[in-house]
């Protein structure tokens, strides 16, 4: 097709709001989280991509208006990976959060009771966590099968160790403990299943850049800084569905309404965590800067000497990405 010229001064890849400012990323991630994002077509997808890039050559279709170029980059934001430029797997992508996350995080609530039901939704958790940390991993980090399979494994162990036990303690306890279990479960599994997802980014170090995004090196400890903020957040994803939600179905249940209805309880808290992680993946997302900085300082010794070597004072600080 005949290509024409950017207008003047549009460029596709300058951040629609301030990412300095928590509110800036809020509103960023709530454009590329936007769950309905799942349900486009592979070929708008591409149509997007294809779009975007060469929006970034200074080409783009004649009549291509700025909005049709936003939502353009809204789309590729959502299904392919900021490093490589790959479409990601579709349980993978952050836009999957909401509906993949509310009917799992909504199962584990409902089936607290017994330990196969805690066994069961514990490993369907960690497998979907699994998809979404490899998916998201600092993409020039490559991780092999093997220790896929190993993060895999002790992520899930971790998770039903916790869940079994803590389960097992709380017999006895007030009801509300017993059902903050699965939190407890989660927020363990999401301290291993990341670092270990992540764990070659953690071995030899990430791609660290000036603020021009000229590579300086790699980093071990931008990796250990990117992959710790990565852990928060997810915890902070989850948690305020995992601890609030049980004490409205606590409340709630002593109802006679409620009791009549038990067989609707499951589907209600599915919808219920929809509502929280609307807005928690979101607001998880946009706790940390995306583009990962770290003072020249907190480097490695022989990586900043190298660094001071090269471009004297002029370097203050290292930026990387650090995932989701």
């Amino acid at each position: 097709a005949k290509m024409a010229t950017v207008s003047l001064g549009f460029d596709i890849d300058s951040p629609r709001w301030d990412q300095s400012t928590f509110v800036g990323r809020l509103k960023h991630f709530f454009n590329i989280t936007d769950p309905r994002t799942v349900l486009v077509p592979e070929e708008e997808l591409d149509r997007a991509k294809a779009l975007v890039e060469g929006c970034r050559a200074g080409l783009v279709p004649p009549g291509s208006s700025q909005e049709q170029l936003l939502y353009a980059k809204k789309l590729y934001d959502s299904a392919f990976h900021p490093d490589s430029g790959e479409k990601m797997n579709l349980i993978g992508r952050m836009s999957f959060q909401v509906p993949g996350g509310m009917a799992i995080t909504g199962c584990m609530l409902q089936f607290y009771r017994t330990v196969p039901a805690v066994v069961f939704w514990q490993w369907v958790n960690q497998s979907f966590n699994a998809f979404v940390n490899y998916t998201n991993r600092n993409a020039a980090s490559p991780i092999s099968l093997r220790q896929i399979g190993v993060a895999y494994v002790t992520a899930t162990g971790a998770a039903l160790a916790t869940a079994v036990g803590l389960n097992l303690y709380t017999k006895r306890a007030p009801p509300l403990l017993a059902r903050w279990v699965p939190f407890a479960a989660v927020a363990a599994a999401n301290c291993v299943n990341i670092p270990m997802m992540r764990q070659q980014e953690i071995i030899n170090g990430i791609t660290v850049t000036d603020e021009n995004n000229n590579e300086l090196g790699h980093s071990r400890r931008a990796a250990v800084k990117g992959i710790s903020q990565v852990v928060l957040s997810r915890i902070t994803m989850a948690a305020p569905g995992m601890i609030i939600l049980p004490i409205i179905m606590e409340r709630l249940e002593k109802f006679t309404f409620m009791q009549r209805i038990r067989v609707l309880h499951g589907p209600l808290q599915v919808l219920l965590c929809g509502g929280f992680l609307l807005f928690m993946v979101p607001a998880a997302c946009a706790l940390f800067p995306q583009r990962c900085s770290l003072a020249l300082a907190d480097l490695e010794p022989e990586l900043r000497d190298s660094i001071v070597a090269k471009h004297g004072d002029k370097v203050p600080y290292v930026y990387f990405n650090k995932g989701l």
